[in-house]
């Protein structure tokens, strides 16, 4: 008599497989880069990143209206390349980046809205 070892059910390949793989390795990947946090109030954004071993000279931020673009330069020991769209645009001057310790800081102002309301008169 032969007997043939027979895979636990959760072993077993099925038609959702590849699925669930897919997610569960999107799951873990992210949390594996989630080393981030946003915070915010009425006048300011505050993101924090951990990237440890970069320094400052390796490292490019960009602001476009309300985009916030973060890339790690060539020569640079860990790649780091994003992009955050935030509710408002970003008042660049006012603003400012910090890295201390591995961490980077960006401490962002926002814009305060400008109306271009005209009022009309009535005749």
């Amino acid at each position: 008599m032969f007997f043939t070892p027979v895979a636990p059910a959760v072993l077993r390949r099925t038609a959702y497989a590849p699925s669930l793989e897919r997610f569960l390795d999107d799951t873990l990947l992210a949390a594996r880069q989630k080393g981030y946090s946003i915070e915010q109030d009425d006048k300011t954004v505050t993101m924090s990143f951990d990237m440890p071993g970069v320094a400052k000279e390796q490292l490019s931020i960009g602001i476009e209206g309300n985009v916030v673009r973060i890339e790690s330069l060539e020569g640079a020991p860990r790649r780091y390349k994003a992009a955050y769209e935030l509710p408002q645009d970003i008042d660049v001057a006012a603003s400012d980046a910090k890295l201390e310790n591995g961490v980077l800081t960006l401490k962002l102002t926002k814009k305060v809205p400008v109306s271009n309301v005209t009022q009309l008169a009535i005749n």
